[in-house]
């Protein structure tokens, strides 16, 4: 609008103005090698005008030319970003179902013209791993890797889940190394890492992270327990198997002052240096834990049963200071305590003050354990005991040989009627 005012306002300018300086002025010439052209003031402006309106209208006709294959191109980009997020839902809705061979021709289809086209070939990939087809999952994978670049926590992420599904822990084992160094708090890496190095067996590398997993909320207090058990369980068993007594020892001198007050992980290694035959080393811990631990703790009486298996060359202190504690013991500490006492009084040979242990232990018969019932009758003959030592035994083979009573067998009937039905 504003070209067409502008010519006119020139041509109406010309128009007036015109006459006037073409009498005063003379003419204008325009010469070439060939010709010369003679144009009044006038018709030079009528002639710059019409020039002027034939660019102007070349160029709006380019323009619109343009502008009509911009929107059609726009029209066709938008209908195909309209009908990919209507495959990359349904794709979803798909995989939720179970149907992945479907899942995955609807969301890696058009994934290029979808909305976030990585997204697309990733869950492509997802689908194709969970029907088995390692190699369309691998080349969506690629595609992904293609757009996003090599530095992509998303696709490196879905790229180890997918080998990790493939069972191919080494391949999984370091790409997920590589996202802790990329993202070392992430929590999806961290618990990715720790599907993986549980696979794996990886308890160091678990160990290092056991930090980062606890402050991340990751898991309940309940899991992240196990999840440490398991973890210094396994550390202790690798110890144990590639450097004997010598490696867990020297294990334990470099650990954290925490982890060496845990009576759990202290249990665990007088178990496994007993295991080792390395008693003399299992008897100064257990000295330690001893003092450091309650009788109404659950692991006290982890820590007893592991003195009923050892065998030092000197047990002096420990028995002093288990006839200490069980005169302030409860009736299943003193059990706990008794038997274990019993045990060691049967390494020393002292068959008397083992049998006034076993007889304790015997009398609780709630908590009697499977060597017990051997080691009491043993212990009863070798005092000449054997009227106790024959009770001990039939007591055991009645406990064993009895049946249900006829008022459990008729409540079970129902149950087992109603399972056949």
């Amino acid at each position: 609008m504003f070209r067409v005012l502008f010519l006119m306002l020139v041509l109406l300018a010309g128009l007036i103005a015109g006459p006037y300086l073409a009498g005063k002025q003379g003419y204008v010439l325009i010469q070439t090698d060939s010709h010369n052209i003679e144009l009044s003031i006038t018709m030079l402006v009528v002639f710059f005008v019409v020039a002027m309106s034939v660019v102007y209208g070349i160029e709006w006709v380019v323009t619109r030319f343009f502008r009509l294959s911009n929107n059609t191109y726009s029209w066709f980009s938008r209908r195909k970003r309209v009908k990919a997020q209507k495959q990359t839902l349904e794709g979803l809705m798909r995989m939720n179902e179970g149907d992945y061979s479907k899942a995955e021709k609807l969301i890696g289809k058009n994934a290029k013209h979808s909305a976030e086209p990585i997204l697309n070939f990733i869950k492509a990939a997802e689908a194709a791993q969970q029907r088995g087809d390692e190699f369309s999952a691998n080349r969506y994978l690629i595609e992904a890797t293609e757009l996003a670049g090599s530095d992509n926590l998303l696709v490196e992420i879905a790229r180890t889940r997918i080998l990790f599904q493939q069972d191919k822990l080494p391949a999984a084992r370091s790409s997920v190394d590589g996202l802790l160094v990329m993202a070392p708090r992430n929590p999806e890496v961290l618990k990715l890492a720790v599907e993986i190095y549980k696979k794996s067996k990886a308890y160091q590398a678990l160990d290092a992270i056991l930090p980062h997993i606890e402050n991340s909320n990751l898991f309940s207090p309940s899991e992240f327990t196990a999840l440490q058990r398991l973890t210094e369980d396994g550390l202790l068993d690798e110890k144990m198997n590639e450097e004997g007594s010598e490696g867990l020892l020297a294990w334990w001198e470099e650990q954290s002052r925490r982890r060496q007050k845990d009576n759990y992980v202290r249990i665990g290694l007088i178990r496994r240096l007993i295991e080792c035959n390395d008693h003399e080393s299992a008897y100064e811990l257990i000295l330690e834990t001893l003092k450091k631990l309650d009788d109404r703790e659950p692991l006290s009486q982890q820590l007893f049963t592991q003195i009923t298996r050892l065998q030092p060359a000197e047990s002096a202190k420990l028995i002093k200071l288990l006839e200490k504690r069980a005169k302030q013991a409860d009736v299943s500490g003193e059990c706990c305590i008794s038997r274990a006492l019993g045990y060691l009084y049967v390494r020393n040979a002292d068959f008397k003050r083992a049998a006034e242990m076993f007889r304790k232990v015997v009398e609780n018969k709630e908590e009697l354990q499977p060597n017990d019932v051997a080691m009491a009758s043993y212990v009863f003959e070798q005092v000449g005991d054997l009227v106790a030592a024959k009770q001990v035994r039939d007591d055991s083979l009645r406990s064993a040989m009895v049946l249900p009573s006829v008022e459990d067998s008729v409540e079970a009937e129902p149950i087992l009627l109603e399972n056949k039905q």
